[in-house]
């Protein structure tokens, strides 16, 4: 039982740092990048589904995304969609494909999407304390129901901590490199 509650939560602490991944692809850098319009729904016969379910997304240059529907038809929603997002893009149709131009970032916008990552980062940490918590206070209810001992406690706390602080130093590395990514012109 004490290995199981150890297992799960590492898979949760790994599962925090995976998301923190898939959010910070979603952050644009100084490079095109399909991952930044993951977030971006497309009107599809009634009913709104991710564009990547409706086209084909590459970046075929630096600052150039290229977006390929599968049906013709969908052009127009794919350009409305990406108009009405947060993202401030500016896309153009040739009535086959999509092109989405990704401006130069300005220094002021780098250093928000900065402060962005950093919040995303630390809300993570804060998902991997949670973790740790929950985790240590089913061993404190574990020594008193006499499920093991408390050497047992021990180490299984020792081994609590040990994987905290080493998918917080994960979180920072990803945080890091992240910034660099933006930071750079």
């Amino acid at each position: 039982m004490l290995q199981e509650l150890l297992t799960k939560m590492v898979h949760h602490m790994d599962r925090t740092v995976e998301e923190l991944e898939g959010k910070f692809s979603t952050v644009r850098a100084g490079k095109a990048s399909p991952a930044v319009l993951d977030p971006i729904r497309v009107d599809y016969y009634g009913s709104m589904v991710p564009l990547s379910q409706v086209a084909n997304m590459s970046a075929p240059e630096a600052r150039m995304i290229l977006i390929q529907p599968w049906e013709k038809n969908m052009v127009g929603p794919i350009e409305k969609a990406i108009l009405a997002s947060d993202l401030g893009l500016n896309p153009s149709n040739d009535g086959v494909v999509v092109r989405v131009p990704l401006p130069e970032l300005s220094e002021e916008r780098r250093k928000d999407l900065v402060k962005q990552v950093s919040r995303m980062a630390e809300e993570a940490k804060v998902a991997v304390r949670n973790v740790r918590r929950d985790t240590n206070d089913h061993l404190k209810k574990g020594v008193k129901a006499g499920d093991f001992s408390e050497d047992e406690e021990k180490r299984a706390l020792k081994e609590v901590q040990d994987a905290t602080d080493k998918h917080c130093e994960a979180i920072d590395k990803l945080l890091d490199d992240k910034q660099k990514d933006i930071m750079q012109v």
